[in-house]
Order: C-alpha cells, then structure tokens, then sequence
C-alpha cells in the first residue's frame, strides 16, 4: 500500500476537523440562543440553566473521558465519541421545551468531553516536542473555526427551512461523515499500514512509544505539575465559555441586531484562530533554537496572560466596533495561552498519563465554567455584563502566574517514572 507523505500532519488534520465539528455541533444551540429566548420565553437565568446541563456532563466526561482514552485507545474511544454525540445532536431536534434542551444539552456534553484528552494523546503519540505546539494549534484552533462558521451555517439553515428543528439535524450529521475518515485513516504509527519508513523512523526517534501500564488519578495528583495544569486551565478557560456561549447575547444586550453585527460575532473567533498558532508557533521556535521546552512554553503565557487584561474597556463602551477589537485582543491573548495549557499534558507526562492529565484538568475547566456560568446568568439579570467583562480580563493572569509557578521541572527525582524531560 502506498505511503502518504507528511501522515502526521494528515492525523493533525483529522484532529482539527473533529473539534471543527465538536464545536458546530455546541453552538448549534448559542447561535440560536436569541431566537429560543423569544419563542420559548426565557430568562438569562433559564438559558444559563441549559449550558449548565451541557457543562456539567462535559465536565465529569473530562475527567472520566482522559481515562476512558488511555483505555480504549485513541481510536477507538474517539470513534464512540463522536458517533453518540452526533446522534444526541440530531435527536435535539425532537425536544420541546427547556428541560427537554437539559437534558439533549447534558448528553451532549457526555459525549463530547473526550474530544480534547483524546487529541491531546494523538499529539503526544504523533509528534514530537518541537512540532507539538504547532499540532496542539492546530487542533485547539478548530474550536474557534467552529464557533465561526456556526452562526453562518446555522442562521443559513435557519432562514432556509423557517424552523430552528432542522438545523440540529444538519450541523449533527457532520460526525458522521467525518468518522468515516477517521476509520480509514488512524492508526498509531507503529501499526499504520500507510506510514513512510523514513517518517516512521522520525517519530519513534523523537516520540517516546506508548506504554503498557495504566496511572491512576492518585499517583498523578501527587504531582504539582498537575495540579498547576488543572488550576491554571480552571482559570483560563472560562473566558473562552463567555465568548461561545453568550457573546451572541452580550452583543444584543448592548442594542445590537444579531444578523447585522454577524460579522463582529465572527472576529473574536478569528482571532482565537490566529492566537493559537501564535502561541504554538513562538514557543516552538523558541524549542528550535534550543530553549528547554517548559521555558519555552512559559514564556508564552507570561506574555499573554497579562495582555488579556486589554479587554476591561469593553465593560465601560458601547462603541461596536471597539467592543469587538478588545474581544478581538482578549480571544486572541487566551487562545494562545490556551494552546500552551493543552501542550503542557503531552511535555510534562509519559503517554499512558496524558489523556489522563488532559481530562483532569478538562474538568476543572468544566467546574470553573460551571460556577461562571450560573454567575454570569445571575449578575446579568440582576445588574449587567460590566463586571462579568472585568472578571474575564483579571482572572486569565491569575492563571498564567499558577501555571508558571507549578509547572516545572523537577528538583527530585521522580521515583514513578512519569515525567519526560522538560
């Protein structure tokens, strides 16, 4: 059989579009967000309730997910993954009401809280260091491309069936279509039919070969390297989860019409595109050049981090096109800092603890995003998004400062044998 030339980039590809996906497949519900709120009368309150459902599942199947990867694989267990999310967003189409959207929402999440721990083990198990930054941009990018083409692609189908019920039918198809590439294409490298000798050669050079012994959560929670990559994305995340899920209604709270300021809703998704493979490219240029790779990666985040706190003028303008630059900025800042958290996992940990390591610190994203959730729904009703805007640009350093404090090498040894060299 023929070898495919450059076949990691190929796997890094198909990692780019599930998330592509992934993300379509969650917006579906925020870009129509504005017209449920009208049709079935609810409050910020009663729509924060909805992607609390979604949060929720997602956050236990972070955390439950990372190991149900390093069991199955990550073939395998990405392939159930995606084929039972797909299927529970068509079946959204069917619902009738608010507990009917909790319910879909928290399958939803059930099924899409692998998506990242399992790209994060495809990385570490296809690239090397010095390439990681550019896959792990790669893929993490496709959340922002999915947040960008879903209010096109869903008030596209809006308008043309004249029904909100079609269009989670049309954006959930999208899974499967994409399984079928990723049947034929994934494998590991050292059993893909496809591989050229030569690259093949590279990867088992570079890339430590997956282990036969799984690591519990116990021996990975005595590590402050977990700990700093879990409280550290805690931290960071949650900003990313005001932007896809309510800046759609930010925006109209501010008194703009959601069809003509589509393109301003677009921008902070772009820039989030642009932000991760900034954040991926410097560190691993710095990485080329001969930095150690924790240093390299830090270096992103001291520069970031503190840039994300651009956005606090946002809370005191109503000026449209400068809301939408310092979310452009802010977006931008997080993504790539974004990028060097879901590197960290596959740096710091041997293979058979990454996907592990992933979906902890997933989870406590997802419990971070929980509580902002329920906040940003309460503050909002009650008095408006100015404090809910400062938060975001404050907290985001709060993080960089863990993540850097943490997350280092080692002035022990390490008597269980899970750390590379970094």
């Amino acid at each position: 059989m023929r070898s495919i030339p450059r076949l990691r980039w190929w796997i890094g590809g198909l990692l780019f579009a599930s998330t592509v996906i992934n993300y379509i497949d969650r917006q579906t519900l925020n870009a129509l967000g504005p017209i449920l709120k009208t049709e079935f009368q609810w409050s910020n309150s009663d729509f924060a309730t909805i992607l609390i459902s979604f949060r929720l599942a997602y956050t236990i199947m972070q955390a439950v997910g990372g190991r149900f990867i390093d069991v199955l694989g990550t073939r395998r267990g990405l392939t159930i993954s995606v084929a039972f999310y797909s299927a529970i967003a068509m079946l959204t189409s069917l619902t009738g009401g608010i507990t009917g959207f909790r319910i879909f929402r928290f399958l939803l999440g059930l099924g899409e809280g692998p998506n990242w721990p399992a790209a994060a083990k495809a990385t570490a198990e296809w690239f090397p260091a010095k390439e990681r930054g550019w896959a792990v941009a790669l893929y993490d990018s496709g959340s922002a491309v999915g947040g960008a083409i879903a209010p096109f692609l869903v008030l596209w189908a809006y308008h043309h069936f004249g029904s909100w019920r079609p269009v989670f039918l049309v954006t959930g198809s999208l899974g499967f279509l994409w399984l079928i590439a990723w049947l034929l294409l994934y494998h590991l490298p050292s059993q893909h039919p496809r591989i050229s000798k030569e690259e093949l050669a590279f990867i088992q050079k570079e890339v430590e070969p997956p282990a036969a012994t799984q690591v519990g959560w116990r021996e990975l929670l005595h590590y402050p390297q977990t700990w700093g990559i879990v409280v550290g994305r805690a931290l960071i995340d949650p900003y990313w989860f005001l932007v896809a899920d309510w800046f759609a209604i930010y925006l109209i709270s501010k008194g703009f019409n959601l069809e003509s300021s589509i393109l301003g809703f677009w921008l902070p998704f772009l820039a989030a595109d642009l932000g991760n493979f900034c954040g991926g490219g410097i560190s691993s240029w710095l990485i080329g050049r001969g930095w150690p790779v924790g240093r390299a990666r830090r270096a992103v985040l001291l520069i970031f981090g503190p840039a994300m706190l651009g956005l606090i003028p946002a809370a005191f303008t109503s000026n449209y096109v400068l809301i939408v630059m310092l979310f452009g900025l802010a977006s931008f800042s997080y993504a790539a800092c974004a990028t060097i958290f879901l590197a960290f996992p596959g740096d710091v940990f041997r293979s058979n603890a990454v996907a592990s390591v992933s979906g902890l610190s997933g989870a406590g994203a997802g419990l971070a995003t929980l509580l902002s959730t329920y906040l940003i729904g309460t503050v909002t009703d009650r008095f408006s998004f100015q404090p809910v805007i400062i938060a975001a640009s404050i907290v985001p350093c709060i993080a960089t400062a863990v993540l850097v404090a943490l997350v280092r090498a080692p002035k022990r040894p390490d008597p269980q044998g899970l750390l590379n060299n970094f």
